[in-house]
């Protein structure tokens, strides 16, 4: 059972490493942000890697943990795919949009906790 929203982060972290995510940013946003507290933001070279991130996050936290998103937004056609946990919100984009949005930028404010490129 995950008790809270770093233990999750660390669980999404995980799980997009292994299935080969690349630049992989954990972004705490505690007393940043208003809506949540981590942002986890990961990079896929292709439509087929998006999905594969986006449908093992889900399957993994769903199986394992019983934590299912709260929301799915975009597709991997699209560049974009945010799976909303509440506490953690995870963006998968593909490499132009993640430099055309830039949250890491955005999000400046935020303590980065892992960062694997």
């Amino acid at each position: 059972m995950v008790d809270d929203a770093l233990t999750l982060s660390h669980l999404i972290v995980d799980t997009l490493e292994e299935k080969k995510g690349e630049d992989i940013l954990l972004l705490d946003l505690v007393g940043v942000c208003s809506f949540t507290d981590y942002f986890v933001i990961c990079t896929g070279k292709s439509e087929r890697t998006l999905k594969s991130l986006a449908e093992e996050t889900q399957l993994r936290l769903k199986s394992q943990h019983s934590i299912m998103t709260r929301s799915v937004e975009g597709d991997a056609s699209s560049g974009w795919i945010l799976l909303d946990y509440g506490d953690v919100i995870l963006h998968l984009f593909s490499p132009v949009l993640r430099d055309y949005y830039r949250l890491e930028d955005l999000w400046r404010d935020g303590q980065v906790l892992v960062h694997m490129q």
